[in-house]
């Protein structure tokens, strides 16, 4: 944010005698091309700028937010802000502004992919999808190439700024049966291969051909690191001060207790090399690196200042912009990995499921952390440590704290894509007494 449109927020507010207040501006550019049937079929381009100010008036706030950045636009989203704050309740755990802090720096910022063209990605695409069609199969899919920027400051002399860039490209390949996928995502464009992501997604449209049904029940399975994040990944927003204050995480009454097997660890650190992110929450609080788990311990949680201040303890940097009512979570999730392959956990099945991803997830149990969904692209049967066919895919009905104490096996972690969650650098794990509980139309 340049220093003059903060002044001029500044000025906006003490002009109606406000003097505590705090501006967020972001600009975002999002460049998407979508292909279906062996054919792109939209390319859009969109940018956008916010300024979204949140005033503090008696321990009240509010916020507002505006795309007018002339100065009658400022003046106008700074009147806004603080007529709506003077209209709500005053909250006595409401913290003031956050005082400066100091903040290091992360390098995710590249010009490869913010400067990507719609051609390159035409390019990229048309390739993909030649590696599937020349296979005799249809290809979906999405390559988008975005670049982010804001900063955020406080009359207090908070200033902090982040920008990064961010490429996804995510691939379907569809046969008459049967069909495969894969994804990935990374800050430089340069570290993606969409034709290699386009052959994964046509072998396991070619492996899951004329898929066997299964009957349902408990199974080994070797989840790939796409199925563990869409799973697992579901269950770190109770990893929360606030969730837990509020009788809503399932580690109510269980922080310091051994809940899954003694080979998970999970830490969320926002500065691993293949993590994306700010490094600073929306207060301008540094981000800490918390050990979630230490070897199937629940160890430590998230704190935003108003969550921290209400439990007696230091806040972690993981805050959302307020006023909200979920208060903080860990984003930058790492769960550490093993030695094994995803071949290896194969070759060590005597019988078992290989699971390519899942969808369609719900939670049957928020405290038991009991969750629902479906398999899909790429299901396949392992007999004989060996890959023997495609089957049919499975509804399952799994608790996460059981699951997590069955893992046999971890592959290394990586950077990890899903539909359901955020990314995160998540292993593959070989699971004994995963329930499946019915088999599926298609």
């Amino acid at each position: 944010m340049p220093d003059n449109l903060f002044q001029q927020v500044v000025d906006a507010a003490r002009a109606l005698g406000v003097s505590e207040i705090e501006a967020i501006v972001s600009e975002e550019t999002q460049a998407l091309t979508r292909f279906a049937n062996n054919a792109i079929h939209q390319n859009v381009s969109e940018r956008s700028t916010q300024l979204s100010v949140r005033p503090v008036v008696d321990g009240r706030t509010a916020r507002a937010t505006t795309n007018r950045l002339d100065r009658d636009g400022i003046r106008d989203v700074v009147a806004e802000a603080i007529a709506i704050t003077r209209l709500n309740e005053s909250d006595a755990d409401l913290p003031p502004l956050a005082e400066p802090a100091k903040l290091d720096d992360v390098q995710r910022y590249f010009e490869t992919t913010a400067q990507a063209t719609p051609e390159e990605r035409a390019q990229a695409v048309a390739e993909a999808i030649r590696a599937v069609s020349g296979v005799g199969q249809t290809a979906a899919g999405i390559y988008s190439t975005d670049a982010t920027q804001f900063a955020l400051y406080n009359s207090r002399g908070v200033a902090a700024s982040y920008r990064e860039t961010m490429a996804r490209f995510s691939i379907t390949a569809m046969a008459g049966d049967s069909s495969g996928w894969a994804k990935a995502s990374a800050c430089d464009r340069c570290a993606l291969d969409p034709v290699a992501l386009a052959r994964t997604a046509a072998r396991k449209a070619v492996a899951s051909h004329n898929p066997r049904v299964l009957p349902a029940g408990r199974y080994t399975v070797i989840l790939e690191p796409a199925a563990v994040l869409d799973l697992v990944g579901q269950m770190f927003t109770d990893f929360s001060g606030t969730a837990i204050r509020d009788g809503r995480s399932f580690l109510n009454d269980r922080i310091g207790q051994k809940l899954f097997g003694e080979n998970i660890t999970v830490y969320d650190d926002a500065r691993h090399a293949l993590q994306s992110g700010a490094v600073f929450d929306a207060e301008g609080v540094p981000r800490r690196r918390l050990t979630l788990v230490d070897a199937g311990v629940v160890r430590e949680i998230a704190y935003c200042r108003q969550a921290a201040a209400l439990a007696g303890a230091a806040p972690t940097g993981h805050g959302f912009p307020l006023p909200n009512e979920t208060g903080e979570a860990p984003m930058n999730i790492v769960i550490a990995g093993g030695e094994s392959s995803v071949e290896e956990m194969v070759a060590s099945t005597e019988h078992g499921i290989l699971v390519t991803r899942l969808w369609y997830i719900r939670e049957v149990d928020p405290y038991e952390k009991i969750f629902t969904g479906m398999t899909r692209d790429g299901t396949f049967l392992v007999e004989g440590g060996k890959v023997a066919a495609g089957v049919r895919n499975f509804r399952f009905n799994v608790g996460l704290m059981e699951m997590l104490s069955n893992v046999e096996a971890l592959s290394p972690a990586v950077r990890a894509s899903g539909e359901e969650t955020f990314d995160m650098v998540v292993p593959a794990m070989k699971v004994h007494g995963f329930n499946f509980t019915e088999v599926t139309r298609f």
